[in-house]
């Protein structure tokens, strides 16, 4: 028998106990024995639910039961997980987590911990939810030097933008309408502004490059100043708008970073629409690969966490987990990472815009004829940056990828 332990009974750790329980056969078929869910700890009461019979709302039952050898960590935030995940690896026992914030703060040395104890820190829940991306990365693809992974890695923010594009509605109500269905928190500050997945890319790129990648490094935009109008020029474009983390290696080192991009069909991540996220890698012997699926949700994402679960119990004893270094890769500094964009200015404007960037080609929309925008060649964004200075009544831009 192998007992396992879920901290926390929310969204994710109700999905990973269904998943346990109901497909218990297959997962304890492939654990190589039976798996068994011992205790559920969480400080609420849930009446009528089966969860009773495990719950708990002390952590030391957990940690002091020799018989539970997995703990599966759901709580998210850095407080009290942080602290409960360090006791348990401590103490002999795997960890999986769904915690992207608690893998980008403290992944390195939780890991260190769990090597040196013969157990596993394990996170593929952490990025793309119920995409497996983190096991390629370790396992499949450690004969590539990666060269670059770009992906989509907010279902909340997708689903934002897609309906902005489809319905025509602002940046507001497509928030609004996602708190309603489900798919946005009441409080979607870390998504939106584009948190969440720095902290995922900051992961993938620790991983993909051996070394430390630390999200406070890397620039970071969100979503919130995207408009209706922006989506019109993207219309015209035959473009989608999609909020992208990217990390590529240049000439000059890694840039990274995480800022919605106007792409064409071309693109790999153009057709990734709604909640569904998707990661694409460039190796420089694989080529060019899509990892694609629910990007977010109970079972989706418990479905990962419960992979993670299963290979901790095939590797009882035995780390198996690859481990970056902790020296923290230097990036190309933000105003050196080259760019192009997508620039909304006055129709005023539009003999100083050519003066600034050249002899650009403008658009013009009917229904928005007071302005035009116009697509500008590769620049820095320092470069950028000094040229938009001396356009003071610019309307917006965005970075392109044509």
């Amino acid at each position: 028998m192998i007992y396992a332990a879920i901290l926390g009974y929310g969204t994710v750790g109700s999905g990973v106990y269904k998943v346990i329980n109901k497909n218990n056969a297959i997962v304890s078929k492939n654990a190589g024995d039976t798996l068994k869910v011992k205790y559920v700890l969480d400080l609420r009461e849930f009446e009528g639910d089966p969860v009773m019979e495990v719950l708990t709302h002390d952590y030391n039952d957990i940690l002091n039961d020799e018989e539970v050898s997995i703990v599966v960590e759901t709580m998210g935030g850095l407080r009290p997980a942080y602290q409960f995940t360090k006791a348990a690896l401590e103490a002999g026992k795997n960890v999986c987590t769904s915690n992207k914030e608690l893998v980008a703060e403290h992944g390195h040395e939780l890991m260190e911990i769990a090597k040196a104890h013969g157990v596993n820190y394990m996170f593929e829940a952490s990025c793309g939810g119920g995409i497996p991306i983190i096991r390629p990365l370790m396992t499949s693809l450690t004969g590539d030097e990666i060269e670059e992974i770009s992906g989509i890695l907010n279902g909340t923010t997708n689903y934002i933008l897609t309906a902005m594009a489809e319905n025509g509605s602002d940046f507001d109500t497509a928030l609004k309408n996602a708190q309603k269905l489900g798919y946005a928190e009441l409080h979607p500050e870390a998504d939106i502004e584009g948190m969440d997945p720095c902290r995922k890319i900051a992961i993938l790129s620790s991983i993909a490059y051996g070394k430390a990648v630390d999200y406070h490094d890397i620039h970071c935009e969100g979503i919130t100043k995207v408009t209706a109008d922006d989506m019109k020029y993207a219309a015209a474009l035959e473009a989608k708008v999609k909020l992208i983390a990217s990390s590529v290696k240049t000439k000059s080192g890694y840039a990274v970073m995480v800022a919605p991009y106007m792409i064409i069909e071309n693109s790999p991540l153009y057709s990734v629409s709604g909640v569904f996220n998707a990661v694409y890698v460039r190796g420089n012997m694989l080529g060019d690969s899509m990892f694609y699926g629910s990007g977010a949700g109970s079972l989706p994402t418990a479905s990962a966490v419960v992979g993670d679960v299963v290979d901790c119990a095939k590797n009882a004893g035995r780390n198996i987990m690859k481990i970056w270094d902790e020296e923290k890769i230097e990036l190309v500094p933000f105003e050196k990472i080259h760019s192009r964009y997508i620039v909304r200015v006055p129709e005023k404007d539009t003999k100083k815009a050519r003066e600034l960037f050249g002899d650009v080609t403008t658009i013009t929309l009917t229904d928005l004829e007071e302005e035009c925008a116009f697509i500008t060649d590769e620049l820095t964004e320092g470069m950028f940056a000094e040229k938009a200075e001396q356009l003071p009544d610019m309307i917006s831009y965005m970075r392109v990828k044509f």
